[in-house]
């Protein structure tokens, strides 16, 4: 059957990654702070509950798109799932662009590859673990939903 816009590949991969992000938002911003401008980040109870927040809505986020595609009969979901949800990934990189240009003073190339360098490492890290959420929890959301289909 014929896609609607949110369910159709790039989209829907891409808005994956906003309702994540947005819940992190405001801890990028100090975490950024912390490492890049020398300032003491001291609240790691709140960073964890914070982290907490970001796998709960990667989970939520990733069901939903799922959802989504599995009721206009598109069964491809398995990488899907991991780029909707990693691809929060991506708004973290946009975003620490955004804090080098107009956050901090580093001037010269070694440190915009130094700065780059790293971000990108810490992107790619943080791909792998909201994709793998988003996997793992959209993985046992297709199991429960269709262990409980009767077929007779």
């Amino acid at each position: 059957p014929p896609q609607s816009f949110y369910t159709r590949r790039v989209p829907g991969i891409l808005m994956g990654g906003v309702l994540p992000v947005g819940s992190v938002f405001i801890q990028l911003y100090f975490i950024f702070n912390s490492i890049w401008a020398h300032q003491i980040y001291y609240m790691f109870w709140f960073l964890f509950i914070v982290f907490l927040i970001l796998v709960i809505t990667c989970a939520e986020t990733t069901i939903l798109l799922c959802y989504f595609h599995l009721c206009s009969e598109d069964y491809h979901w398995w990488w899907r799932s991991y780029l909707s949800s990693g691809s929060t990934a991506i708004y973290f990189f946009l975003y620490s662009i955004y804090f080098y240009l107009e956050r901090l003073q580093m001037e010269g190339a070694a440190s915009l590859f130094i700065f780059f360098g790293y971000t990108f490492i810490m992107a790619i890290y943080f791909f792998l673990l909201t994709g793998f959420v988003g996997f793992l929890s959209c993985f046992f959301f297709i199991n429960k939903i269709y262990s409980v289909v009767k077929t007779d």
